[in-house]
């Protein structure tokens, strides 16, 4: 699925974005809605990643989608 198509459907996949990034807030969230790069920055914010190991994440993540 490409990024605007997890845009679109952010509201349902924010719920297992959640589960895998339980450090993330619902703001931080709400803030990235299904932007890569936002939701990247927060988790590097969040949990002291490099912004490579969160891209990684993040591709992983999408790549269900």
């Amino acid at each position: 699925m490409n990024s605007d198509t997890i845009e679109g459907k952010w509201k349902q996949i924010k719920g297992e974005a959640k589960v895998q990034w339980g450090k993330l807030t619902d703001d931080d969230l709400d803030v990235a809605a299904g932007h890569k790069d936002k939701l990247s920055g927060k988790i590097q914010e969040r949990y002291g990643k490099s912004k490579e190991e969160a891209d990684r994440e993040v591709d992983a993540f999408y790549s269900k989608y």
